[in-house]
């Protein structure tokens, strides 16, 4: 197989593979019942003018399975940590204690776990969709290689490796989601 093919399907492979990590990252998000600091990952506070990441402006920790704690490292960012976290529309209310921000994760109900449900199969669409984005553009280069005299055979070949790949990802993604269906399901 000529070496232009080669680099271009590893360049796919790994374009695929970020996506799948992305749709992971997106997926940590999403609260199946355990505390976890990632739920806050992608809030950001107001700091001094500039939106930054809300671990860059204090500890977060979680101490037990139900309770998220964030202390500011300076007490003035309390009040734009708990409009931070109000704002980013999470599910939960950010309650300020003396000098700490703390976060007490309701049950989540019958109801708010079908809404995860359905935002874990939308999180799953775009990744798909962007595995399938990658494909097309892919497809599209290792096409134009046929006017740099490589062969008809080649180019078939590079095609069905590109399918197989996006089949194999398409089929990753499902079982991602799948796992994080059953772990938001489960009680």
């Amino acid at each position: 197989m000529a070496e232009e093919i080669k680099k271009l399907l590893e360049e796919a492979k790994h374009t695929m593979s970020g996506a799948l990590l992305h749709l992971e990252k997106e997926l940590i998000k999403l609260r199946a019942g355990k505390a976890s600091p990632q739920m806050l990952a992608g809030v950001k506070v107001d700091y001094y003018g500039t939106p930054t990441p809300i671990e860059n402006v204090g500890n977060v920790s979680t101490p037990d399975p139900k309770q998220i704690i964030i202390q500011p490292w300076e007490k003035s960012m309390l009040q734009a940590i708990d409009k931070a976290i109000l704002a980013a529309n999470l599910g939960f209310t950010p309650k300020v204690d003396a000098d700490v921000i703390r976060i007490v994760l309701p049950p989540i109900t019958e109801e708010r776990r079908r809404e995860l449900v359905k935002r874990s199969k939308s999180e799953g669409e775009e990744a798909k969709i962007a595995v399938r984005n990658i494909r097309r553009n892919t497809l599209e280069k290792v096409k134009k290689l046929k006017d740099n005299g490589i062969s008809e055979d080649e180019i078939k070949q590079a095609e069905k490796d590109l399918q197989d790949l996006t089949d194999r990802n398409i089929k990753d993604t499902d079982g991602i989601i799948a796992a994080k269906e059953k772990e938001i399901m489960s009680i």
